[in-house]
């Protein structure tokens, strides 16, 4: 996908409509757990930052919804995704389009990644 897009709604809206719906929901998830959060577009995606560092990434596929919350994200959640039966990499896991979105698992991992930025500050 090329880069025609420069804050999340224009990414948001390139998407047929159910998968617009699974990222608002991603998106205002993110958001409930912390307010404050600065959106911005990295690596072609919505990303949002948390005291200045990158803290969670999301993209739009055709069957699922990518969420990249990095390696220790990734790690720190594995049973939890096994247990879903969610397909995961060493940094990201996939949200199927045809099932509820996990918001929160995705709560959970935001508030372990703001833990884990707030711990390297220190």
């Amino acid at each position: 996908m090329k880069n025609t897009f420069k804050n999340s709604n224009e990414y948001i809206l390139l998407f047929p409509d159910e998968v617009q719906q699974k990222l608002i929901e991603l998106r205002e998830a993110i958001h409930a757990e912390i307010p404050e959060l600065e959106e911005y577009i990295g690596y072609q995606m919505p990303a949002f930052r948390y005291k200045g560092k990158p803290l969670v990434y999301f993209a739009g596929y055709k069957k699922h919804i990518g969420f990249y919350p990095g390696a220790e994200g990734i790690r720190a959640f594995e049973k939890d995704f096994e247990k879903n039966h969610y397909k995961f990499s060493k940094g990201a896991v996939q949200f199927p389009v045809d099932q509820n979105m996990p918001v929160e698992l995705v709560k959970k991992i935001v508030q372990f990644r703001a833990q884990e930025i707030d711990q390297k500050k220190s």
